[in-house]
């Protein structure tokens, strides 16, 4: 029992609680420097492929995984713990303060850090309410000559009891800041969702069977879903989003300088109106939508070229795909397609499946040709100006009908390395360029439209941290601000007439301020000149 009490001391003393949160700091970097696995599970396993052992022993240590490890989430627990323990007997010990009169003043004021005297022609009992007058802010508590230490009628006065308040404010605000951050993890969910807009360029004037709505109805409909460990996916807030166009303006050195999608969204029962009906929106970037319970945030955007497959009985196929960018300046992007031949052309399914069509590539907005031959791809501007495409083709099993997962942006190189997917040609396609296959099978870039990435955010917690951290900075203001600080009064009546005044002066916590406030009492009471026309140390010392 005795090492517990030892334990729970230090767990609950302030240098302990500072430590906790220096160390919490320091904690949250690796999350900040490395990738995280609950927020791009690709980029992970990219980083571990790239970087051998020393990601392993990353990954161990759950560095990909840092908000989520048990080590960070140690800390958080202790800390939050270690500034309850602080928080409760301060608070008890302010409370007690509070209720508890000034003390007594000690017997020589002449040794306070401030310190004056004075003579007044005004009784006793006049000085005594004009002090109650004057200190009437403050915690006044009045002495007789009985129970004065210097046998004095004496009045003691304390003031800045709000900076104790203030710091226990402080104090509990940041504990519900940890809180409420930890409770909006728990039921929180965010899901992204990339929709192709209406706008770009299509060559030939082509119009693509494109959707670009998007309903919050179910997981499935997102592109990628994360939630807190107490959503179970069912408590989804019904509301659809339709995305009418996506605009980027850059500047002419191709930095991007704001992206615009125009929107009509509709929530609850409204979704069943006529689309004229929905209410309209320009969604920019941290310019969210904010809806009853969701917000719908503008993250970034890329292209999705259209590629069309004919096959020699006339038969086509055409999908517009949305490629990765890699090079997020000048959009530079990479992606693949995968095409299933015509059922007439290839009845029997074995078949069929191996004659499959596959491309991959890159992608480019404005294109440039470099290299010896002028065929290396490479993109000038972000602007979608000259679509251009460099493409590997391949025939074979693409992996479209076997159940297993495929990355969306790359072929399955094991498929290449089989020779299940056998690579027949590369070209290069600018927008209405096409080529034609050795089997008669005729591939056409058709040209590029815009996507839009779209991310929706449930945190019912959200505004509570809000609240918690707007509380925990005008607390750390007032405590900064109010001063602790004391005063005390004695007076003796003068056998000549009128009343001896002696005064003292003692601040809690540091002195800004405090005695100019002290000099300005000590002249009211004396009803000495203007203290600005009198030299300070004419009037009281300053120990």
């Amino acid at each position: 029992m005795k090492y517990f009490r030892k334990a729970w001391h230090w767990l609950t003393s302030m240098r302990t609680a500072l430590a906790l949160l220096f160390l919490l700091a320091l904690a949250a970097i690796p999350g900040s420097l490395l990738p995280q696995r609950d927020l791009n599970e690709q980029n992970v396993q990219d980083f571990i492929e790239s970087n051998g052992n020393v990601a392993k022993i990353y990954d161990k240590l759950q560095l990909f995984d840092v908000f989520s490890s048990v080590w960070f989430q140690a800390i958080f627990v202790l800390l939050a713990i270690s500034l309850v323990g602080c928080i409760l007997p301060r608070s008890w010990d302010h409370y007690k303060a509070w209720k508890t009169p000034p003390t007594r003043a000690p017997k020589y004021l002449h040794k306070l850090p401030l310190a004056a005297e004075g003579h007044s022609e005004k009784s006793e009992e006049e000085l005594s309410a004009e002090i109650q007058k004057r200190l009437k802010k403050w915690r006044v508590a009045e002495y007789s000559p009985e129970k004065d230490r210097a046998g004095v009628h004496t009045f003691s006065a304390e003031r800045g009891y709000g900076r104790e308040l203030a710091n226990l404010i402080f104090h509990v605000a940041l504990v519900a800041i940890l809180v409420t951050v930890a409770a909006g993890k728990l039921v929180n969910y965010e899901g992204q969702v990339i929709v192709v807009t209406e706008s770009g360029s299509q060559g030939g004037g082509q119009t693509l069977d494109q959707s670009t709505e998007f309903c919050n109805t179910s997981t499935s409909n997102f592109d990628s879903f994360r939630a807190g460990p107490l959503f179970d996916g069912t408590g989804l807030h019904p509301f659809c989003l339709i995305a009418h166009d996506f605009a980027a303006e850059y500047l002419p050195n191709g930095q991007a300088e704001m992206f615009t999608s125009n929107v009509s969204y509709a929530e609850g029962e409204d979704i069943y109106k006529d689309d004229s009906e929905w209410k309209d929106y320009e969604l920019k970037v941290n310019h969210p939508l904010r809806l009853a319970q969701n917000r719908v945030y503008l993250q970034g955007h890329g292209y999705a070229p259209t590629v069309t497959v004919e096959w020699p009985n006339g038969e086509k196929r055409t999908q517009t795909i949305q490629f990765q960018p890699n090079d997020t300046t000048f959009f530079l992007s990479s992606g693949a397609m995968r095409f299933d031949p015509p059922a007439g052309m290839h009845p029997d399914l074995y078949d069929r499946r191996q004659n499959q069509i596959a491309i991959q590539g890159l992608f480019a907005p404005t294109a440039e040709w470099s290299g010896e031959n002028g065929k290396l791809l490479q993109s000038s501007y972000p602007g979608l100006n000259d679509p251009a495409m460099a493409i590997d083709i391949y025939r074979g099993d693409a992996g479209l009908d076997t159940g297993t997962p495929q990355s969306f942006f790359s072929l399955d190189p094991n498929l290449v390395q089989s020779g299940q997917l056998q690579k027949i040609d590369r070209v290069n396609l600018n927008q209405g360029e096409d080529v034609t296959l050795d089997d008669g099978t005729k591939i056409t870039f058709d040209g590029a439209s815009e996507f839009a990435n779209y991310q929706v955010s449930y945190d019912p917690f959200q505004k509570w941290v809000l609240v918690s951290a707007l509380v925990m900075l005008l607390s750390l203001v007032g405590s900064l601000v109010i001063k602790r600080r004391r005063v005390y009064i004695r007076l003796r009546p003068n056998a000549a007439g009128g009343t001896d005044v002696e005064m003292g002066g003692l601040a809690r916590t540091d002195r800004a301020g405090w005695s100019e406030e002290f000099h300005e009492l000590h002249c009211a009471l004396l009803e000495l000149p203007d203290p600005d026309e009198v030299e300070e140390d004419e009037l009281y010392t300053d120990d």
